[in-house]
């Protein structure tokens, strides 16, 4: 074997990728490349790794809570028909709701469950069991929930499966372990673990199952990008700023002087002296550096500009979310582009609303119902459009059908009612007080017809 050969069969994995990079004839030429090798991407994710993310990244905190508080810009209610009737049990729903934070809580188990490949929603009741134990009857009202507790995905985790053949849930987790500690920085409270059967956990998924994915998979290598340029550009700059000295030593100077000088008795103790005078110099502006000898030199970098490779992995990121880039950096331009952004980012919030978060929430109705907590109706969760227009926008085209109606030659385009419909205002007759108005203001120009037109008379022409 020669040495060339001998060398490389002995090399680290390390330097075997380093010389295969550098010299591909040498190993064999390939079409297929290892990007995740090449630049410097995780193989493998875990639950942890996208945690971390959305606790150390603005750029995935933001896609993750800006998407959470467009879907859940307002809290849903829960109706007894299509439309809300202000009825006593819909009081009381939703006063119960509010004192408890229910819908809140539902909330924060979807924004975890955005980070996670799944969620948890703990459902807490006042039936008198243990939480390993299946939900039988509770007592009737809302009162019986006490509360709801949202669960990561690293707290949650699956000890049981049903593998109870012909059973309707055959397959699917039958107990859970909930470890509050498990994500996080560890708490000073003793370590508890509890096991809780699935009736009391809503799990939160894009199907309902713990083999979902997590939102910021997609994208996860753009902000690991993005976090690197944005890294290399603070510490160059902290780095050019201050100046790296360049150290050279006097000519003549052997070791042996430089030891001596140093006080050192080998040469690494030298060398550990001189990268602390270095370290020392570099840990502040304030600070000077004496080499005794020595002549420092300041290292000047040359950074390039980061926006244009920085704005390109964030703007892949936003893709894989869905949402525009204005929006996730919240840095507008133009008003016409950004009003389509935002009308686009409702729609796709809308979207993501009916098809993942509503079956869920309809979910946790029909368990209420089957555990005799709700009252057996075609219940309803009412929820305020997110593509309704803005007061603003029902005024100006409010504006608009008044100005076609004062242009039209003939009959009026638009009648009374559409225009204050649009408006968002109740229409006439349902005003009180209205059908009186409209007899005053009648009485006044019947008045005014028969007394005819008045003159006004010029003080200075009185007789």
């Amino acid at each position: 074997m020669s040495a060339q050969h001998s060398i490389i069969a002995n090399a680290t994995s390390a330097i075997r990728d380093r010389l295969q990079r550098a010299m591909p004839w040498l190993y064999g030429m390939s079409a297929k490349h290892d990007y995740a090798r090449d630049y410097g991407w995780k193989e493998s994710l875990t639950f942890h790794d996208f945690h971390r993310m959305y606790c150390r990244s603005g750029i995935a905190a933001s896609a993750i809570d800006k998407t959470i508080a467009k879907t859940w810009a307002t809290m849903p209610a829960l109706w007894e028909s299509d439309k809300p009737a202000a009825s006593p049990a819909e009081a009381a729903i939703a006063k119960h709701f509010a004192r408890k934070g229910i819908w809140r809580g539902l909330m924060d188990a979807d924004r975890r469950s955005m980070v996670g490949a799944y969620a948890g929603a703990i459902i807490y009741l006042r039936d008198g069991q243990r939480l390993d134990q299946p939900v039988t009857t509770v007592r009737r009202g809302v009162e019986s929930i006490v509360g709801i507790a949202p669960a990561w995905e690293g707290q949650l985790t699956v000890v049981e499966w049903d593998q109870t053949e012909g059973s309707e849930t055959y397959g699917e987790p039958l107990y859970f372990q909930f470890d509050e500690q498990a994500v996080g920085e560890p708490q000073a409270v003793p370590k508890s673990q509890v096991r809780i059967h699935r009736d009391r956990v809503l799990i939160w998924s894009d199907d309902g199952t713990v083999n979902g994915s997590s939102a910021l998979e997609p994208g996860y290598n753009d902000v690991s990008d993005a976090e690197k340029i944005k890294g290399a550009g603070a510490e160059g700059f902290w780095k050019s700023s201050r100046g790296a000295p360049i150290v050279e030593n006097p000519q003549g100077l052997s070791m042996q002087d430089m030891m001596r000088g140093m006080g050192a008795a080998t040469p690494e103790e030298a060398r550990e002296k001189l990268n602390e005078k270095a370290d020392d110099f570099q840990s502040g502006f304030d600070k000077f550096l004496m080499l005794g000898g020595f002549t420092a030199k300041p290292l000047t970098i040359t950074l390039p500009q980061p926006k244009e490779f920085w704005e390109t992995c964030v703007q892949s990121f936003a893709a894989s979310m869905q949402i525009p880039f204005k929006e996730l950096i919240g840095n507008v331009t133009g008003e016409r582009a950004s009003t389509e952004d935002a009308k686009g980012w409702a729609e796709t919030n809308m979207s993501r609303r009916e098809n993942r978060v509503l079956p869920i929430l309809y979910e946790f109705v029909e368990r209420l119902v089957a555990w005799g907590v709700l009252d057996r109706k075609d219940w309803v969760i009412g929820w305020t459009s997110l593509l309704d227009a803005t007061p603003d926008d029902k005024l100006d085209r409010a504006v608009k059908m008044s100005s076609i109606n004062s242009q039209s030659a003939n009959e009026p385009v638009f009648l009374l009612d559409e225009i204050r419909e649009e408006a968002g205002y109740a229409a006439a007759e349902d005003v009180e007080g209205w059908d009186e108005f409209m007899r005053e203001r009648d009485e006044r120009e019947r008045q005014k017809a028969e007394d005819g037109p008045t003159q006004n008379i010029p003080p200075g022409d009185n007789p």
